[in-house]
């Protein structure tokens, strides 16, 4: 299965995301913000970002834009969960939240098999 950051500043959507991830038989790391976030990709490149957008100390859409910028990260997919969903323009997916559980796990899925690009 795929490895997969979660990203959000609140540690409950933190927990509920990974417990669905790795019920699913993810690998799951988590990071509280976008600064965390690239720093952890860094040290471990996942095979799909899941990020919040309103974060502090680096928000979603930063992240996003940083994580395109970079050659050795761009090919990364990422599904933006938020309720402010539609700041996410560089995101390959975004659900707004409240989202139902089994709809995040299949656009995780489904980017995980097709990549960027499987709007």
């Amino acid at each position: 299965m795929g490895r997969i950051l979660v990203v959000d500043d609140e540690p409950d959507l933190r927990f509920v995301l990974h417990r669905i991830f790795t019920r699913a038989g993810h690998e799951v790391t988590e990071a509280g913000d976008g600064a965390a976030a690239l720093a952890q990709v860094h040290r471990s490149s996942p095979d799909l970002v899941v990020t919040d957008i309103m974060m502090p100390v680096m928000g979603g859409v930063e992240l996003i834009r940083r994580l395109r910028i970079d050659p050795v990260t761009a090919a990364i997919p990422i599904l933006a969960v938020s309720g402010d969903w539609q700041l996410a323009v560089e995101a390959d997916a975004a659900l707004a939240k409240p989202y139902r559980f089994t709809e995040v796990l299949a656009m995780a899925e489904r980017l995980l098999q097709e990549g960027r690009g499987a709007k």
